[in-house]
């Protein structure tokens, strides 16, 4: 599908960062996080591009061809440049920033989907994407049914001639499960279908879907990307330029648009993510291997762990295994209510993938929406998003809380 406005975009993306194909090529993660979309500005030479707080651009002519911008919904160069930052590291053809993650899904499933279409979803989905799926999605007359994405024949039987996506968090949230994306590619692609990953929890230098088989990942922008839990956005990342050109237009014409300071929130972050990501991995690992060993705790979530169900998968796809864990208390829910009233340095609060570490219950806070429904969580289940404290602090902190 043609879009002028995208086109016009990149053509004054390229000024500002340059040819991804030239200046990119070969270069390592933790290179491209600083460099891919973040070239000096060609007008002042500033290092870091300017947050282009606009909402409309001065023309060249009448109806003729721009080498700029014309209105910030359709296109805004802070923007253009967190795009490409973002494809560079998923190493895909098109990067789309949204003003959520929510957003993004909203945008991707009203490209892909039709009245009557259907879509496969992880029983244990985030409890907002099931919200988008059970009360949003199914009003427009789009089918949609749970499988354990860890199990591809249980996708596969899942799956019927209405297929048009299936959809895959891994690791999962909040249950951890882990999905062989490869293995779940070659399902969908049997059946005429596009896989969708979620890789918020794993990011781009954990783990890249497209070069696993992935026809696109979303991300909340958020969460790791944005790191410091001071911005709100979302992404759509493809390896099919044609589709990155249908998302672009369902994008502009939507308009639920990353605003120019937010994606330079997100830019500023993905630069630091993998020195993030190692320590947010490091603590989880030890966070992880003490709760294994503590009396009041029955169960421990962390595809780290070598008797996780996933955890060879996880070795297969991932460079570390990340930083969220998940916990099952012994005297069930009030009992985990209470561990996350008690923790101190841990916040009490939703989100995740902030430097600081969070403690929630998910059944009363971020999945209470699944509540009744083949995705409910268990009542007795915390979840840690383990931040980049000192770790004997943390450790401490949840052996005090767990009494």
């Amino acid at each position: 599908m043609a879009n002028p406005v995208g086109s016009s975009a990149r053509r004054f993306g390229a000024l500002l960062s340059g040819p991804m194909s030239d200046r990119h090529i070969s270069q390592h993660f933790e290179t491209l996080a600083i460099h891919a979309g973040n070239t000096a500005d060609p007008l002042t030479g500033a290092v870091v591009p300017p947050i282009y707080q606009v909402s409309t651009y001065k023309q060249d002519g009448v109806g003729g061809l721009r080498g700029g911008y014309e209105y910030s919904r359709s296109a805004n160069p802070t923007r253009t440049a967190l795009e490409e930052n973002l494809a560079a590291l998923e190493g895909g053809v098109r990067g789309l920033a949204f003003a959520s993650g929510l957003a993004a899904e909203d945008c991707l499933l009203r490209t892909l989907l039709r009245p009557g279409d259907h879509v496969v979803i992880p029983n244990d989905a985030y409890g907002g994407t099931f919200r988008l799926f059970a009360k949003v999605v199914s009003r427009w007359g789009v089918e949609w049914s749970v499988a354990d994405t860890s199990d591809p024949a249980a996708v596969r039987a899942a799956i019927t001639p209405k297929t048009k996506a299936v959809w895959v968090e891994t690791p999962s949230n909040p249950l951890l499960g882990i999905t062989d994306i490869a293995a779940l590619a070659q399902v969908a692609r049997d059946a005429g279908a596009r896989l969708v990953v979620d890789n918020t929890f794993a990011t781009p230098y954990l783990q890249q879907p497209l070069a696993l088989g992935a026809d696109v990942v979303v991300h909340s922008l958020t969460k790791y990307m944005g790191g410091h839990s001071d911005v709100v956005g979302g992404a759509l990342i493809v390896s099919d330029r044609e589709l990155g050109e249908e998302l672009a237009f369902h994008q502009n014409a939507m308009g639920a648009v990353a605003g120019p300071f937010d994606s330079w929130l997100v830019l500023r972050g993905t630069k630091t993510l993998s020195v993030r990501m190692d320590r947010h991995s490091e603590n989880a690992t030890k966070i992880a291997d003490m709760l294994t060993r503590h009396a009041r705790v029955t169960r421990v979530l962390y595809p780290g762990l070598p008797d996780h169900p996933g955890h060879e998968v996880a070795a297969k796809q991932m460079r570390a295994f990340g930083g969220m864990v998940s916990f099952q208390v012994e005297g069930g829910e009030e009992a985990a209510v209470e561990v996350c009233n008690r923790a101190k340095v841990f916040t009490l609060g939703e989100s995740l993938g902030g430097v600081e570490s969070l403690i929630e219950h998910p059944g009363r806070m971020t999945h209470a929406s699944a509540a009744g429904s083949a995705l409910e969580v268990p009542a007795d289940l915390v979840r840690l998003s383990v931040g980049i404290e000192n770790v004997d602090d943390l450790l401490d902190d949840l052996q005090q809380a767990l009494g």
